[in-house]
């Protein structure tokens, strides 16, 4: 069985109540189910961090076992070298990954650090963003 991990960074926890507009209204504990529903044969693991150390600790741990990550790094993205350098450092391919179109947005947030460790980005649709991430790590 494949295993993936979705990890969702900084303030990310607050989906479903935190600016909707930008968002949406649905929580991350209410859209798990739904994504695991549609990938039975997928051991699909989640962890959320406000903390930067905490991010880097699991991707290290999974870094070298597991058959992707999907991570949303929130504003670590636009920030974090730190970030960079563990997805540089381990085995397992990394899916930046992001609800909003982050190009739509204010300007600093057009510039990711760590997207040049990341097999890919996908921005701009929606909680979806987190099933295409799936779906290229999957079929790489």
């Amino acid at each position: 069985m494949k295993k993936i991990l979705i990890m969702n960074g900084p303030n990310l926890n607050l989906l479903g109540i935190r600016e909707p507009g930008v968002y949406g209204s649905t929580s991350f504990d209410d859209y798990l189910p739904k994504l695991r529903a549609q990938y039975p044969a997928v051991a699909i693991e989640y962890c959320q961090s406000n903390i930067e150390g905490c991010l880097i600790d699991k991707l290290q741990e999974v870094g070298f076992s597991y058959d992707g990550v999907a991570l949303n790094a929130g504003a670590y993205t636009h920030t974090s070298v730190a970030l960079l350098d563990c997805i540089r450092s381990i085995k397992t391919p990394v899916v930046e990954v992001h609800i909003s179109n982050v190009h739509q947005r204010e300007e600093f947030r057009h510039r990711s650090v760590i997207a040049a460790g990341c097999k890919g980005v996908i921005c701009g649709f929606g909680l979806d963003s987190y099933r295409l991430a799936i779906e290229a790590l999957l079929n790489p």
